[in-house]
């Protein structure tokens, strides 16, 4: 595990400091969480959590998506997000990014890449998202927290935190937050994925998600920058299976009888992509460390 990814995180019980001891991160009041078997800690506090997050078939079909590179111009504005923010952070020290809700950990390890002086925590309440995190990076550590339950991060800590298609609890976000630090936030539009939407009853964004968005973000959170991200890309059968899937319309579609729709197994269809990209800043307002 990554020295500074590490002493980013604090106990869930306590709030101390935790540190790498015998596979395990402890703290000084003596709780102890054990590493994985696949590399991963579980650092839900309190009474557990009742979220699961997503199923080890929804992670599955969202690392065929993202390896397929259906997703990557959002991979490429998200990186270029993150590069304007650490370009005006000081040299010397690692910088430390935080993906709350990081599924498989794809959009962080592209954001840490090649930079030596970068690390990244992958935070996700699935076990089976936290498992595949831990093999997305060397630098980067895998947690299972649950963001409605309270981060296990201390205070001021993050350079850059992610939001994508997660839970936002404005709060703790603007609380992990160093105060140089931003949240870049991915929103999807109505428009976002809405032929397949459309087409096989998936979940659509609603009219009122802007004012939750707004909800959940402010007092503590306050938006520095927008951008627009829109692409197109041709899908296989198998690609639109896994696209229903890998969300929450997997709860109540059947992407295997979605895939079984196309006759001929060379039919394409076009998947549009639309989402917007919200940096933010902490508020005077907001919890300061």
């Amino acid at each position: 595990m990554h020295p500074a990814a590490v002493a980013a995180l604090r106990c869930p019980h306590c709030g101390s400091a935790l540190h790498l001891a015998d596979r395990a991160l402890v703290c000084d009041a003596g709780h102890r969480f054990d590493l994985a078997r696949q590399g991963y800690v579980n650092l839900v506090g309190g009474a557990g959590t009742r979220h699961h997050g997503d199923d080890s078939a929804m992670v599955a079909r969202r690392e065929r998506v993202l390896a397929a590179g259906l997703f990557d111009p959002l991979l490429d504005a998200l990186a270029s997000a993150a590069d304007a923010v650490l370009s005006g952070t000081e040299t010397g020290r690692p910088k430390v990014l935080i993906d709350v809700g990081a599924g498989p950990g794809v959009h962080l390890a592209r954001l840490v890449g090649d930079h030596a002086d970068r690390c990244g925590i992958a935070i996700d309440v699935s076990k089976h998202a936290a498992r595949q995190a831990t093999r997305v990076h060397r630098r980067v550590v895998s947690i299972v927290a649950d963001v409605w339950a309270g981060l296990p991060v201390s205070d001021a800590v993050a350079d850059v935190g992610i939001v994508a298609f997660a839970p936002r609890n404005g709060a703790e976000l603007a609380r992990m937050l160093a105060p140089h630090g931003r949240l870049i936030v991915v929103v999807p539009t109505a428009e976002h994925l809405a032929g397949l939407s459309a087409r096989f009853g998936m979940l659509r964004v609603d009219d009122a998600k802007d004012d939750r968005l707004h909800a959940q973000l402010a007092p503590n959170l306050t938006v520095t920058g927008r951008h627009h991200v829109t692409w197109q890309r041709a899908l296989t059968p198998a690609e639109a299976a896994d696209l229903a899937g890998m969300g929450p319309s997997a709860r109540h579609l059947d992407p295997d009888a979605i895939a079984a729709e196309f006759n001929d197994p060379a039919a394409e269809m076009t998947m549009y992509g639309s989402v917007r990209l919200l940096t933010l800043a902490r508020t005077r307002q907001g919890p300061r460390p």
